[in-house]
Order: structure tokens, then sequence, then C-alpha cells
């Protein structure tokens, strides 16, 4: 295992320490010391200890809250632009996705036609392998287990996810930052092919028949990439 990895693990085997990550990927906004110290019922020195650790290891960034408010100005912690897998050590992936895409995009409509088959291969595989890692019982499980599932294997990837239930039984789901970001601003249309159909190879594999129907794209400007999956009874 490489340095980076090892910091990584490092970083992420404190228990306390992966929620207070998995809460900061979840809040919509930045969040204080005190506020993760509240969270976890821990003291606000103990949190700061944690939050400077993650940062350290970039997986957070930190910055002055500048809102104007009186007194000492408070410290507001995010989820890091870099995005960070937690399931693979890091390496230079994006060298060789973007001579991937790129070799299979010079081949026109056949070559787009084959990374979007392969994203939606990734996608069912990588659920298989999160079933495998945090066993389920999907004749029995209940929606909320599933999306929990779901948001874990999601978080897993360095996504920020958000997974909402809607009343007609869909589901909206927002992703705040992109594992294929830069590949993505270089071919923007193909890549979001090829990313919504690996999203939607992960939600088939725990509801079967679906449809993933875009909504906003962060590429157009949009706060988040937004999608409406609609399911259909099996």
């Amino acid at each position: 295992m490489d340095c980076d990895a090892q910091k990584l693990t490092s970083a992420l085997a404190d228990s306390t320490r992966f929620s207070i990550y998995q809460f900061v990927s979840n809040s919509k906004e930045p969040v204080t010391v005190q506020a993760v110290a509240e969270q976890f019922s821990i003291h606000p020195n103990v949190a700061r200890l944690h939050l400077t650790k993650l940062e350290d290891v970039h997986l957070l960034t930190s910055y002055s809250d500048k809102s104007g408010k009186g007194g000492r100005p408070s410290r507001l912690y995010a989820l890091s632009d870099q995005v960070v897998s937690l399931q693979f050590p890091p390496r230079d992936y994006r060298l060789l996705a973007d001579i991937a895409i790129e070799s299979l995009l010079s081949l026109g409509e056949a070559g787009e036609v084959a990374l979007v088959k392969m994203g939606h291969r990734m996608g069912t595989e990588m659920a298989k392998r999160a079933m495998a890692e945090v066993p389920i019982d999907m004749d029995n499980a209940t929606l909320e287990e599933k999306l929990s599932h779901i948001h874990r294997l999601v978080v897993a990837q360095g996504l920020k996810p958000e997974i909402e239930p809607l009343p007609d039984g869909s589901l909206r789901f927002r992703v705040y930052n992109c594992t294929f970001s830069e590949t993505a601003k270089r071919f923007p249309s193909s890549v979001c092919k090829m990313h919504n159909a690996l999203l939607a190879g992960i939600f088939e594999t725990y509801f079967g028949h679906i449809e993933l129907q875009e909504d906003e794209s962060m590429l157009k400007g949009c706060r988040s990439c937004t999608y409406t999956v609609v399911r259909f009874p099996r």
C-alpha cells in the first residue's frame, strides 16, 4: 500500500472520525466544530482534532466564516473538491480515464455506445460488491435499508449524495460533486451519459426495473446533478 493510501486508511480507521466524515459529506452547508461536537456528544477540542485529521489527508477543507457576525470567526469545514475514492488506493486514474474515453469516442457512435455500456456494468458491479461487503437481505429489506446501502456505496465512491423518497414512489437523487468532473469538462455529453448509466446500474441492482431521469446538471451551472429515479413493480 502506498503512502497516500496508508494515510487515508489511518484517518478513516477511527469509527467516530469516519462518522464525522459522513456527517460533513451529508451536510448541505459547511459545518462548525461546535456542530460536530454536539452531533457526536464529544468535546469541541476532540471534534477539532478529528476534523483537522480529515483535512490533513485532503478529505475536508476549511476556511474562516466571513459572514460578518460579531465575535471570533469560527472555522467552517466542508467536503474537499478533491474527489477521493475510499475503496481503492489513490492512483492517477484520471489520465487512464481520459485515454480510455478518448479512444472509445474516436470510434464515433459505436464508441459512445460501448462507453455507456461500460458505465452501466461498472455500476452493477459496484452494487454487487457492496452487497457482498455489507450483506443485505434483498427479499425483505425495507426501502430505508436499501437507500442507506446505496448512500454508503455512493459516499464510498467519493460523492456527496442526497436521496429522498417522493410521494409518488419515485426517488429524488442528488450529487453535489462528480467523480468524473475533470474528464466531463472535455467530453461533457458522453461522460454524463456514461455516469448516468453507472448510477442506473446501481439503482437497478437494488430495485429492479427503473428509469433514471436527469433533471439538473452541474455542467449546466446547477448546484447539483439531480435525478428522478422512477421505480417499476418487479
